[in-house]
């Protein structure tokens, strides 16, 4: 690797740590595992370690954590809450021993995945409590840690005492709090570390109070009496009242080093928390304080982290999920089995192409783990244990929701139902045509939709426009008033425009930007009824198996017959045809993030549709510019980490009035082109 490309890789891990580090400590919402973010933290430190001129003083390797919240107040750590080496085999923990001395006393103990915490004691009383943060500077979180059990408000000891603690929730919690928000259909939380993180930084103490958190203390960062040893220490906050770590174990070597760790791996599933390695740390405190630390972190102390959980269980069967479009997904029951700190009784399986690559039969023993720690899939069989009972699957030539054939997509690996009405495709569709960003009909959510159909009172979408208030009261959860509302949501649709009801139809490929240029170009649903694929073909950004999805949908019946229905019911399905784009924003893409002022969201998009621009909903390299407004996300820091220029509203608007000159070329703004 040559100078430039070391340097080049160095700056691109930089980014993505900093980007992964934000989503892990301060938005609680990780996209990777634990164990992909530390491989890319490992690349970076071994980059640096043989190129110490690619060391900057902003890089993760030279930092903990992540910033403190504005939205709590902060709190400066008077002893740094740092963190430790990572170590990932046993020849690298033998390493660690060897260097610091085979004769020494270790403590091993398990490493909570938490969200590290500094308690803070004056004259007995518990005073303070903030979050590491970036270990030095945490947010003050002291009410909603008085709700957290483990944490003794009074102590015995009258002194100055700072505590360090893991706030974790523990497992049957987060299985519980999951159920509740699955069953309300909101997103599930991605893993128990990131749940507590979540509750312990609420606003309201209230809601931090109802999700059950737990603390184990750990360590002693600043005390007015002097200790020699750290087991001392952990025995003295066991008599203050302290819930201390449990399963410390003193030993001496590193053989002894290893089988504690090994013990603690065998054991972890049946911990109340979840743990993601084991720490080995000196136990002499003046030796601790002779050997110091290298870049923030102690050469006393290592992480000993273990690889991604993997479970073995038995594939009991494959169901069948029918979705929106008519695809047929496989999903498999297991025995419950317990990965990661839940437990797991179903797993995606994705599609045929993949249970065959990856030899899956009914009745196996088969591999799984949770891709980016959330969703559990299978990655592989036990074909050593079979015993010739096992099912070698097949796709179902019917659908399992209608009964009607299914076919699979020419040169694709998805297999579909062919029928228009299937009842799960009809639900799924509907729910679909009423969602925000196609008709935008309040009140018409997944129960909604049910009940509708169960009642026997839509068949398509286009039925939605014949409800009477009369039809829908008698309806279960529904009632006069929400009845009403509904009616006038459905009514108050049919003037959202031609563009937002080609996206409602959900023909395969179409979303909201080719449903603008189609509604652009051919001016009305009938038009685009009647194009053919040359004509499709022809329009910018409408290729062909977007061209072959929409003529295929256009060709049953059915949609004919809803075309005419929209009409009889005065759904606006024509608009003037405009000219695709006025050239302004050719050729570059751009990404919304937070509040503008003065315009919406759906407003600034077709400005830039209207321009020739194209919208994405997430950050990469293809991106030209990110919008921010107000409140701007995570999309904002990604831009930023990925050097993805950021524009305000106000350039946005210059952007569009004028045409690109020098100044634009390649996407990328000239220096001279204001930033925010």
């Amino acid at each position: 690797m040559t100078v430039d490309n070391k340097k080049e890789r160095a700056e691109e891990l930089r980014a993505l740590l900093s980007y992964h580090s934000k989503r892990y400590y301060e938005d609680d919402d990780p996209e990777i595992s634990d164990y992909e973010y530390d491989m890319l933290y490992r690349e970076l430190a071994a980059l640096e370690e043989a190129n110490p001129e690619l060391v900057t003083p902003d890089s993760p390797t030279r930092r903990v954590g992540g910033r403190a919240s504005e939205k709590f107040s902060k709190v400066t750590h008077v002893v740094p809450m740092g963190s430790l080496i990572d170590v990932f085999d046993y020849d690298e923990l033998r390493a660690f021993i060897t260097r610091v001395g085979e004769d020494a006393i270790y403590s091993v103990e398990p490493k909570i995945d938490g969200l590290s915490v500094c308690l803070s004691y004056e004259s007995g009383l518990f005073v303070r409590g903030a979050t590491r943060g970036d270990g030095r500077v945490g947010e003050d979180v002291t009410e909603n840690l008085l709700t957290v059990g483990g944490i003794p408000h009074e102590i015995a000891y009258r002194g100055t005492l700072d505590v360090r603690g893991e706030v974790y929730m523990p497992k049957e919690v987060f299985e519980v709090l999951n159920s509740e928000r699955e069953e309300r259909g909101e997103r599930l939380l991605a893993n128990p570390r990131n749940a507590a993180a979540g509750s312990l930084r609420q606003l309201d103490a209230a809601v931090t109070a109802s999700r059950g958190l737990k603390i184990y203390a750990f360590n002693i960062q600043r005390c007015d009496r002097v200790f020699t040893g750290h087991g001392e220490t952990l025995e003295f906050l066991r008599e203050q009242g302290f819930s201390v770590l449990p399963m410390a174990k003193s030993i001496s070597g590193a053989d002894a080093a290893v089988a504690a760790v090994e013990k603690i791996d065998a054991v972890r599933g049946t911990l109340d928390c979840d743990i993601d390695g084991a720490v080995v740390k000196l136990d002499s405190l003046p030796r601790r304080e002779k050997l110091g630390s290298i870049a923030g972190k102690p050469r006393w102390a290592v992480a000993f982290k273990y690889p991604p959980e993997v479970a073995k269980t038995k594939l009991l069967g494959i169901k069948i999920g029918v979705g929106r479009t008519g695809v047929l997904t496989p999903q498999a029951s297991l025995a419950p089995v317990r990965l990661a700190g839940t437990t797991v009784s179903a797993a995606t399986l994705h599609n045929l192409d993949i249970i065959r690559e990856r030899d899956i039969r009914v009745g196996d023993l088969v591999l799984v783990r949770k891709a980016g720690e959330i969703i559990p899939e299978i990655i592989g069989s036990d074909a050593d244990a079979r015993d010739g009972s096992e099912v070698v699957f097949e796709m179902p030539q019917n659908c399992p929701s209608c009964g009607e054939p299914v076919s699979r997509d020419e040169g694709a690996a998805a297999y579909r139902c062919t029928n228009a009405s299937c009842p799960v495709q009809l639900s799924r569709s509907i729910e679909y045509f009423a969602s925000r960003h196609a008709m935008n009909i309040d009140g018409l959510g997944p129960a909604a939709v049910e009940n509708l159909i169960a009642a026997k009172l839509i068949k398509n979408a286009a039925d939605l426009y014949n409800l009477t208030v009369e039809q829908l009261e008698p309806l279960e959860r529904m009632g006069r008033k929400s009845a009403e509302n509904l009616v006038a949501a459905i009514e108050a649709s049919k003037t959202r425009g031609l563009a937002r009801l080609i996206c409602a139809l959900g023909i395969r490929q179409v979303g909201e930007a080719a449903a603008k240029t189609l509604a652009d170009r051919f001016g009305s649903l009938d038009a685009v009824a009647e194009a053919d694929i040359s004509e499709l073909t022809a329009v910018e950004d409408i290729g062909g198996i977007t061209a072959e999805c929409i003529v295929q949908y256009f060709s049953h019946a059915q949609s004919r017959e809803m075309i005419k229905s929209f009409k009889d019911a005065g759904v606006v399905t024509a608009q003037e045809k405009k000219a695709l784009s006025s050239g302004a924003l050719d050729g570059l893409t751009f990404v919304l993030t937070g509040t503008l002022p003065g315009m919406t969201r759906d407003e600034a998009t077709e400005l830039i549709l209207e321009n020739g621009g194209k919208v994405a909903s997430s950050v990469s390299k293809k991106t030209a510019y990110v919008v921010a407004g107000d409140d701007a996300g995570s999309k904002l820091e990604k831009a930023r980490a990925l050097g993805i220029p950021v524009i305000g509203l106000e350039e946005l608007l210059r952007m569009a009035r004028e045409r690109r000159n020098e100044e634009y070329v390649g996407g990328r703004s000239s220096p001279q082109t204001p930033q925010i």
